[in-house]
């Protein structure tokens, strides 16, 4: 074989394994089950799925979160605390079904003057019961995740920290601060161990977890692409799952020791925030559109 066949050869070659490459890294989503579309620029900014199969969202605009029953397109107001707290807004929300508790960050001003407060109501009737004003000047509650130890471990973004409030305890205690964590967004347990996002750096994190729950220091884990802007994670079926806010994009994410392989599951969205494995079902938010989606989970 001459040069130039070899060589046309190693370029076909080449092109045909970038192009199978490009098909293993994007799955296309099957049509949405269900859209849910909130108040025009709500900026649904999180959302969780109660056990009774209907849609938690908080949003990032109004001094509410929502609710929308199973099977609704169009949720109803199931939090107003304008009363009470006047013009704050809300992040994270998770619902913890053993509890019967949905988890809140409230929040308070703007910019890096802006306050948090971790909220708890009652899952079914909305009646407010914990409230914890997070330490410091700078602090911002993000997310959270119930961990396999029952305990609450909440994400502060601007505080560069995660605090963990145990089963019994009346208010939480710091867990990390480490200012790799400056940016912290997403937090989830995959399996025992505790992952975490940084949405201003754009890395992934394992937190180390002792016999004793004392955290080491944050682990990097290395995708096999860049991810843009990481925001809401939650963990199902041996994977993570987030959301890219500057890429447009869901993701399934596949962890192996510190390596991690990232695979496309929805693409061309405006400025997602919100994941939610719940069952068979995979919702995916979309804050600038003020949209929950609805997709059949990844096979």
């Amino acid at each position: 074989m001459s040069f130039k066949e070899h060589a046309k050869t190693s370029l076909s070659s080449a092109a045909l394994s970038l192009a199978a490459l490009l098909v293993c890294s994007v799955v296309q989503a099957a049509e949405p089950k269900l859209v849910v579309i909130t108040e025009p620029k709500s900026q649904p900014e999180s959302f969780t799925q109660a056990p009774d199969g209907s849609l938690i969202i908080g949003s990032a605009s109004k001094p509410v979160i929502y609710r929308a029953a199973k099977g609704a397109t169009e949720p109803k107001i199931f939090i107003d605390v304008s009363a009470a707290e006047g013009a704050v807004t809300f992040l994270g929300v998770l619902a913890d079904g053993p509890t019967n508790t949905l988890w809140a960050c409230q929040i308070i001003g703007t910019g890096k003057n802006r306050h948090s407060i971790l909220r708890s109501f009652d899952l079914t009737s909305a009646a407010p019961k914990l409230r914890w004003p997070l330490p410091g000047d700078i602090n911002l509650c993000n997310d959270f995740v119930v961990g396999p130890d029952k305990a609450l471990y909440v994400s502060d973004t601007f505080g560069s920290r995660i605090f963990r409030l145990k089963p019994g305890a009346s208010e939480p205690e710091l867990l990390i601060e480490d200012r790799t964590l400056d940016g912290i967004d997403g937090i989830t347990f995959l399996g025992s161990e505790l992952y975490v996002n940084n949405v201003i750096s754009n890395n992934l994190y394992r937190i180390p977890l002792d016999a004793t729950g004392k955290a080491g220091a944050p682990v990097q884990i290395w995708p096999d692409r860049p991810i843009k802007g990481p925001d809401g994670m939650r963990a199902a079926n041996g994977k993570l799952y987030l959301t890219e806010n500057r890429n447009g994009r869901a993701d399934a994410v596949t962890v192996n020791g510190d390596q991690a392989t990232v695979v496309t599951i929805l693409d061309g969205l405006t400025q997602p925030t919100a994941i939610e494995p719940a069952g068979d079902i995979l919702w995916v938010g979309d804050r600038a559109t003020d949209k929950a989606i609805a997709l059949p989970m990844p096979k």
